[in-house]
């Protein structure tokens, strides 16, 4: 090669070494999060996952009492979705703000938004007499 085709290539190659060296240095990618269960029974073999769907469907038979006791079973096993953390916390604060225990409820809606921050009631959930107005207090900014 003569002289000045090295001194008109000199650019490229340096341009391919920096780029060469640019991605060899962002390392390897994040591990991809483990594979979302297969099925319903793949589901109901984890402990928190079986008692949450004890804990509504207690909830949807009026059955209040067991109802809670599978909800916090289900949030003490250690439900892998903040989403199901969400729903098992809502159900918790419908049960214990029907039953007059108006600072468990606060505190169940703030850990059901702490587990998903996108959570939130349906219409017609918030207009509710019992903890409507309890919902819509937390969800009321606060003046500085």
């Amino acid at each position: 090669m003569t002289p000045m085709r090295l001194v008109t290539r000199a650019p490229h190659l340096a341009l391919a070494t920096a780029l060469c060296l640019a991605l060899a240095a962002c390392g390897t990618p994040p591990k991809p999060p483990p594979p979302a269960p297969s099925g319903l029974a793949e589901l109901m073999e984890r402990p928190g996952e079986r008692a949450l769907f004890e804990g509504i469907r207690a909830y949807d038979d009026g059955q209040y009492p067991h109802a809670e006791a599978a909800l916090r079973k289900a949030l003490e096993a250690g439900l892998q979705s903040g989403r199901d953390r969400a729903s098992a916390h809502k159900l918790l604060a419908f049960i214990t703000c029907t039953s007059d225990r108006l600072a468990d409820c606060e505190a169940a809606f703030r850990a059901a938004r702490a587990a998903d921050p996108a959570f939130a009631l349906s219409r017609s959930e918030a207009g509710h007499p019992l903890w409507g107005p309890v919902y819509r207090k937390l969800s009321t900014p606060t003046a500085p």
